[in-house]
């Protein structure tokens, strides 16, 4: 079992939803990108919510998401795990949300990517930000067998966000 760290968020001043996983997974880590794992559906999902073409470069996506007001950040900042599984986290500690929260007032809605994150999430820090919704959505994860289409009919729901 080997201790595993979480990324920067990626954030700016224009971030409106917030999407939180629990821990990157052994491939994210090892090229220190979020959701690297070409088999999860999250870049996939995120494009075709804009019904635009996936970018192929990562910080193209990053740009994407930036420029319509996404911010990424995982709730465990570190753990002990083996492989990627959620089911594997021993031992975490929690990134600082209210800190995160402090410092960028726009944001409207903060998503969880999978039930880990939101059960994280809920024990450690709580919902307690009045002006800030909270939102559990279907991992994106290969893990999660759901079928494509249904994960993203969920997950379009976040676009309601952008355009309060």
């Amino acid at each position: 079992m080997s201790k595993v760290e979480s990324f920067a968020p990626s954030i700016d001043d224009r971030s409106r939803i917030l999407i939180l996983g629990s821990m990157p997974g052994v491939k994210s880590i090892k090229e220190q990108q979020y959701y690297a794992n070409p088999r999860n559906h999250f870049w996939k999902i995120i494009y075709s919510i804009f019904s635009t073409p996936l970018d192929q470069e990562y910080n193209d996506r990053i740009f994407f998401i930036r420029e319509k007001g996404i911010a990424l950040w995982d709730v465990i900042s570190t753990c002990y795990r083996v492989g990627s599984l959620d089911s594997n986290i021993e031992n975490e500690t929690v990134n600082d949300f209210r800190g995160l929260i402090d410092n960028y007032p726009n944001l409207k809605l903060v998503v969880f990517n999978g039930t880990k994150a939101f059960e994280v999430y809920k024990k450690r820090v709580g919902f307690d930000q009045p002006s800030i919704d909270y939102k559990l959505l279907p991992s994106t994860s290969p893990a999660n067998t759901m079928k494509f289409e249904a994960k993203l009919k969920e997950w379009g729901t976040i676009v309601d966000y952008l355009t309060i």
